[in-house]
């Protein structure tokens, strides 16, 4: 596996990807980025699979207020010789100056075709200043 810091730069590039909504409404983009077996635990408090969050995120609209996404304190760790665990912290500011601080967490493994993300969980910060 190539070094840490810069399969950061690599596997980051790949998860703001999946924020982006050009890409999250194409899906083929999508199928090409999440695993076979692939599972979100959605901070709504919902599991998804890879079909249903295929099908929600090809579905998003712009109508919706997204407001703005901020990502930051991104970590990476190896949990094996094809597999990182990535770690990082969203903010997102809605329009009405609402704001929403989730932890997140991605694992994503290497196949023949390239990384793919396995697993999700975004867990909702009650306190964001920790």
């Amino acid at each position: 596996m190539r070094n840490l810091p810069d399969l950061l730069n690599e596997i980051r590039s790949l998860e703001e990807a999946l924020h982006r909504p050009e890409i999250r409404r194409s899906r083929t983009a999508v199928e090409a980025l999440l695993a076979e077996g692939f599972v979100e635990f959605g901070a709504s408090g919902r599991a998804y699979r890879r079909a249903e969050i295929i099908d929600l995120l090809v579905q998003e609209n712009d109508g919706e207020d997204a407001g703005e996404l901020l990502t930051y304190d991104y970590a990476l760790s190896s949990i094996s010789s094809d597999a990182v665990l990535l770690t990082y912290r969203t903010r997102r500011t809605r329009g009405d100056g609402s704001e929403r601080h989730v932890l997140r967490s991605s694992i994503w493994k290497l196949s023949d075709l390239g990384w793919k993300m396995l697993f999700h969980q975004g867990t909702v910060m009650t306190d964001p200043s920790i």
